[in-house]
Order: structure tokens, then C-alpha cells, then sequence
């Protein structure tokens, strides 16, 4: 890729700015960039694109070397970049060799590519206008991700590229997953699909030639001890008088109304009147964006929209998993479960009050046992929860020991 000089003004009789130019040819345009330099044009070499005097001893002599050596960093900086992006097979634009420019001669500190195209991707996808756009839970999790990811470089010294990006580095970033930060096998199976689909993404837009994450396995799911209650605990905490305590008894209606409907958080804690016709609430789920839900209401549900007048509580999503423990554990939800995890290729037991493992999601994962336990189709739970993978859909399914004797004895009699 060739680059040049030209001057701002070639026929100014005073001094005048040095542009450094160079044509891209993938993207049809010139790349046009102030070295800060300034000289006369009747001072200047046109034909060899630099200043006419760098012979002798005189003070002009020596300014006009000073400026050829600058330009020479112009040069050789451009010819540096240009190679390396060559050398990874990554796609050279000119917002790209500007940022980098700025970072060289104006001391501007900018952003990584990685990390930059990482957050246009955030961008891109939490405002795509053709409805197929994240949800604001899916973009804090690809946020989630890139920080991680900045975690790992940050801890193993290792500088993360697109072009870079191999199966040696992705294979210590596994290992950093496991041992530093302690996740568990399915923490890390979600984590490696964003990265690969923002991966992905960089391919097809052409920002990366590197294809090697295609062949990167994903560490299988694990199943794991995950809380569901069943009805008779949901009407407990349902009846329970929270009078004195109005903040706990807001964000208890709340958990129950999921308990009810089936419903994502996002969708549940934003209700309103206008999503209310007849005896269903009708709301697009949020995940999908193009699939449009239609639940019916029950007595729970339909009491608690009345008791807020058709407009629940509103609460964020990270406040109302702090408070719902506090309901749990006022309730003395306090005995102590297993949990068993996968880290790497070891198995651990974890151990916690019960009231520790509740969170805004056991709500959807309740609604989907008690109506399984109370054998609803699937096909009928699945209209009402918006699942469309019956993989997926089961995963939710958790019987209690309770309800294990009682098909056993059932069965058995």
C-alpha cells in the first residue's frame, strides 16, 4: 500500500501544513492525516514529495532535515502497521490506521480493536432497528463478557487480537475461567457462545480473516440442582403478611405473579394496563422480540394486577434478586441444599441455605414445574412460557424430592 505527501496549500507564498495520503483501494478513498509539519511550497520537492533542501549546513538545511525525519516516522509507522494487519489477516480501514496515527503522534490514547469492535458489536446489535435486536438482559451479558475477556488480558499478559485469537489463547482463557475465576462448566459454555458469536460477527463483517474459533469446543452443560418451588410454597410466601414490610411485600407480589404466568422478568415487571385484553395478558416476549405471548390470567395473577391497579412495581432486575432473598429468608426458607457443580472436569458439592439460592428466575422455573406436576402438556406450558426448543423447555423442569415420592407412590400404590 503506497503513501505519499502533498501539501495543504501548494500555492500558498507561506508556510503551509504537510499531509501525509495514502489510497485505500478496499474502501475507495484517500486517508488524508496532518503531520503538523509546515514549510514554504518553494521550498518543497514536488516530483519527490519532500523538502528540496537537505544538503549543507545551513539553518534551513537543518530545518528541513528535522522535517524529512519526522515524515520518515510517518512512513515507516504506516509501513509497520500495514505489515503487521497483513501478517494476521486482519482488514485495514482507514478509521482504523487514524486511530492509530492519533495514538502514535498525538499521544491520544485509544481503545484496542478487540475491545472497540467488541462494543460497535454491543451497539450494533442492542440497536438493530429490523427487530431482531438483543434484549437489554443479553446485551449486559455480551458487557459481562468483553470485561472478562479484558480481565483475562489484563491477568495473562496475553494481548487479545482478532487475528490472534488461537487455539493456544483460547484454550488459557478456559483454564483462567476455571481456576481464577472459579466458573462453573455452564457459566462457561454461555461465555464461549458470546464470544464466538461476536466472533463471528468480526468474520462476516471483514474486520478478521481469522477463522480458527470455528473449530472451538464449547465445554458441555452440566445439569445442575437449580431451585423450583412448588404450589403449595408459592401460595406460603403468597398469604404471608408482609404488611409492615411494604418494599418486601412489592417485590413478593412480584415473584409470585411470575410463579403465575410463566413469564421472563423483563416481561413480568413491566406490565401495565394496555397488555391486559379480556382474561389474557398479551406481551411480546422480550427474548425473541417476534414472538407474541398470550397468557391467560388466574386468580393470583388477576389479584395482584388489581391490588396495583394494572401497574406493578418497578424494580430493577439486580435489586429485586437482593430483596427476594430477604422474603425467603424472613419466611425461613433456611434449609441446607446441595448444589453440585462442574468446574473443569471436577465435580463439587456446594452447600447453602435455601433462601441464598432464590433469584428472579426461580419464579419462570416454578411456574413451569408446578404446571408439569400437574400434567399440562408441554406444548400448552411452552405457549404460555414462549420456549420453542423442548431441550431448552425441559431444563426448567424440577421436581422436589416431595413430588418424586409422590409419582413413585403413585405409581406403586
Amino acid at each position: 500500500m503506497n503513501s505519499t505527501f502533498k501539501l495543504k496549500d501548494p500555492n500558498s507564498e507561506k508556510q503551509t501544513l504537510i499531509y501525509f495520503r495514502s489510497f485505500f483501494s478496499n474502501e475507495n478513498k484517500n486517508f488524508i492525516y496532518s503531520t503538523g509539519e509546515k514549510i514554504k511550497p518553494s521550498e518543497w520537492d514536488f516530483e519527490h514529495r519532500q523538502p528540496n533542501d537537505l544538503n549543507g549546513r545551513t539553518k534551513r538545511a537543518e530545518n528541513h532535515r528535522g522535517i524529512k525525519k519526522q515524515l520518515d516516522r510517518y512512513i515507516g509507522y504506516f509501513t509497520e502497521i500495514v505489515n503487521r494487519y497483513k501478517n494476521i489477516g486482519e482488514h485495514l480501514t482507514t478509521d482504523i490506521i487514524r486511530q492509530r496515527f492519533d495514538e502514535e503522534f498525538k499521544k491520544i490514547k485509544v481503545k484496542e480493536d478487540f475491545f472497540r469492535l467488541y462494543e460497535q458489536f454491543i451497539d450494533e446489535k442492542a440497536n438493530d432497528c429490523t427487530g431482531k435486536g438483543i434484549s437489554k438482559s443479553t446485551k449486559t451479558r455480551y458487557e459481562h463478557n468483553k470485561n472478562l475477556l479484558l480481565e483475562f488480558q489484563n491477568y495473562s499478559k496475553i494481548k487479545i487480537t482478532l487475528g490472534s485469537f488461537n487455539e493456544k489463547t483460547y484454550n488459557k482463557f478456559l483454564k483462567y475461567c476455571i481456576e481464577i475465576k472459579d466458573h462453573s462448566a455452564n457459566t462457561i459454555h454461555r461465555d464461549v457462545g458470546l464470544l464466538k458469536t461476536f466472533l463471528y460477527w468480526a468474520l462476516n463483517k471483514k474486520y478478521s480473516y481469522n477463522n480458527d474459533f470455528i473449530s472451538f469446543k464449547k465445554p458441555p452443560k452440566f445439569r445442575t440442582d437449580e431451585i423450583a418451588l412448588n404450589y403449595e410454597q408459592v401460595e406460603l410466601i403468597y398469604n404471608y403478611d408482609f404488611s409492615d414490610n411494604k418494599r418486601l411485600e412489592r417485590v413478593r407480589d412480584l415473584f409470585v405473579f411470575g410463579c403465575t404466568t410463566g413469564m421472563r422478568f423483563g416481561n413480568y415487571s413491566t406490565i401495565s394496563r394496555s397488555d391486559v385484553n379480556g382474561n389474557f395478558i398479551r406481551v411480546i416476549d422480550l427474548k425473541s422480540k417476534s414472538k407474541n405471548l398470550a397468557i391467560p390470567l388466574n386468580s393470583i395473577s388477576k389479584s395482584i394486577l388489581e391490588k396495583y391497579d394494572y401497574s406493578l412495581p418497578s424494580i430493577t432486575n439486580q435489586k429485586m434478586n437482593e430483596y427476594i432473598k430477604e422474603v425467603f429468608k424472613k419466611l425461613e426458607f433456611t434449609d441446607v441444599i446441595k448444589k453440585t457443580m462442574k468446574y473443569g472436569d471436577e465435580l463439587v458439592d456446594k452447600k447453602a441455605e435455601f433462601w441464598t439460592r432464590i433469584s428472579s428466575h426461580t419464579a419462570r422455573r416454578s411456574f413451569i414445574t408446578i404446571m408439569k406436576n400437574k400434567r399440562v402438556p408441554d406444548k400448552v406450558i411452552m405457549s404460555y412460557t414462549g420456549h420453542t426448543s423442548l431441550e431448552v423447555f425441559n431444563a426448567y423442569y424440577r421436581p422436589s424430592e416431595d413430588d418424586k415420592i409422590n409419582y413413585m407412590n403413585e405409581v406403586f400404590k
